[in-house]
């Protein structure tokens, strides 16, 4: 397991800095079964899952010591006391420097796990973003992409993917999402939890961690 898999431990919780291509949880198949949630475990054997990163995104990622801890911490996520930030690059600039997405999701069924854009169906979903600085992958403006910092107020499967492809500013390396020329950019999905603040379950205090995107 990698030095720096666990950032945080204490009788109440652990937070993980999980690398891109490893479920947070275990999937379906053989192949899936090797994950964050069972890497913990494997060293604490009371640790719990409160929330989830796509299989594909990278970052911090939390989970509880024991059932009350869970419960606490769950409920922290249900009343929005849960502060998560993200990095992520993005094929074009956006014109502004700012602005938020409001746009209801629901699952795609027919094309699980894809997620869509529905007004009718869809659940409330907002992001809000930040152009941090545009980065060029090469020196034509047909490659301009920009690094935003992503700031979800709700946490709906695939969010902040399927917000950013809708304003037409998807992610480099996305494969669901993104057009093919946009996906081949990069070998992964460049998307990154890059901040995590919630209060303690056993204290209140507020608790921050900060990870550094690795691209």
């Amino acid at each position: 397991m990698e030095h720096r898999f666990i950032v945080h431990v204490d009788p109440h919780l652990l937070v993980v800095d999980k690398p891109a291509g490893l479920p947070s949880v275990p999937g379906r198949t053989a192949e899936l079964q090797d994950c964050a949630a069972s890497r913990v475990q494997a060293l604490y054997g009371d640790a719990l899952v409160v929330h989830r990163l796509d299989m594909a995104t990278s970052g911090l990622l939390l989970f509880a010591r024991g059932l009350q801890a869970q419960r606490v911490l769950n409920r922290a996520f249900e009343e929005r006391q849960v502060e998560k930030a993200y990095v992520a690059v993005v094929r074009g600039r956006p014109p502004q420097a700012c602005g938020s997405i409001a746009l209801p999701l629901i699952a795609d069924w027919p094309r699980r796990p894809r997620q869509m854009v529905d007004h009718q169906r869809g659940k409330p979903s907002l992001t809000h973003w930040e152009l941090m600085e545009p980065q060029g992958l090469q020196d034509s403006p047909a490659q301009e992409c920009a690094r935003l910092h992503l700031r979800p107020v709700t946490g709906r499967s695939h969010q902040l993917r399927v917000h950013l492809a809708a304003i037409g500013h998807p992610i480099l390396g996305d494969d669901l999402y993104a057009d093919d020329d946009t996906c081949a950019r990069s070998s992964r999905l460049l998307l990154h939890a890059t901040a995590l603040a919630f209060p303690h379950p056993d204290t209140g205090q507020t608790m921050n961690f900060h990870s550094t995107a690795p691209f």
